[in-house]
């Protein structure tokens, strides 16, 4: 998987630590060295040598005959979130919300083609999907990945469109090129978006964009539901607004925070 035709600062060997890290997937928590060798494309003598070194680092452990990754990989994922700071700001927004829809909600932003969960409050629903902080799925067919499809200009969002997915999950809907487009186009139109079990049976979701001081889609919120429990028209006339009102408070209070000066750590002399 490491890409060999970077110029003289790339360092192979993080690229290929990265990449074993990469291949575990949901369905396949655990794998032997053989595995991890053939998904990354390394010989097995380079794959054994980086994951004890990951095990050393403890990233990844010994198990069943084979590896499997640790939460402490959660670790390089959070660090992005928290120097970001939104998490903070939108918390208590979000526990807000869940308390007056009794719903789930969450944070995603765009990577590639997919989407990945940033941050997120639940209720203990079973759903078909489990979501925590870092599970990833194909943009198009969530509200979340809609309106963050939809901030793009329209080629660039046939460009990231036209990437692979890297989540493992295919999709109920799969439109193509002219459906998609119009989709993108209602979305950036209304303002939020809305899915009907297109990811997958039973997830019904309303979602709206966060926006920086600038006007800038940064991220975007949702409210989840099951479809047997909750009409499209109880999520669009009743937790819409509220969905709507939470997105607005956070985005402010985000462009707040980023017109407060930074701290240098330069003393000011007297």
């Amino acid at each position: 998987m490491a890409r060999r035709d970077s110029g003289p600062d790339f360092i192979e060997a993080l690229a290929r630590g990265l990449d074993v890290i990469r291949v575990f997937q949901p369905r396949q928590p655990v794998l032997s060295l053989t595995a991890v060798a053939t998904a990354a494309g390394l010989a097995r003598p380079t794959a054994r040598r980086i994951l004890l070194t990951l095990e050393e680092l403890g990233y990844v452990r010994a198990a069943d005959g084979g590896f499997e990754l640790t939460p402490r990989v959660l670790d390089l994922g959070m660090s992005y979130v928290l120097s970001r700071g939104l998490w903070e700001i939108a918390r208590p927004h979000m526990e807000s919300l869940v308390a007056r829809t009794g719903e789930s909600s969450s944070v995603a932003q765009l990577d590639g083609s997919d989407i990945v969960y940033v941050s997120r409050v639940a209720v203990p629903k079973i759903i078909a999907l489990a979501v925590t902080i870092g599970t990833r799925f194909p943009a198009m067919p969530t509200s979340l990945g809609k309106v963050l499809l939809a901030a793009l200009p329209p080629d660039e969002a046939e460009r990231v469109l036209a990437e692979p997915t890297r989540s493992g999950i295919v999709a109920r809907w799969q439109p193509g090129p002219a459906e998609r487009a119009a989709a993108l186009r209602e979305v950036r139109a209304r303002g939020w978006a809305l899915t009907d079990e297109q990811l997958a049976p039973g997830i019904r979701s309303v979602a709206a964009p966060l926006r920086d001081g600038e006007g800038r889609t940064i991220a975007a919120l949702n409210v989840t539901v099951h479809a047997a429990e909750t009409t499209v028209d109880v999520l669009t006339g009743e937790y819409l607004p509220l969905l709507l009102q939470t997105a607005g408070a956070i985005s402010a209070d985000w462009a707040a925070c980023q017109a407060v000066p930074q701290v240098t750590g330069q003393r000011v002399s007297a």
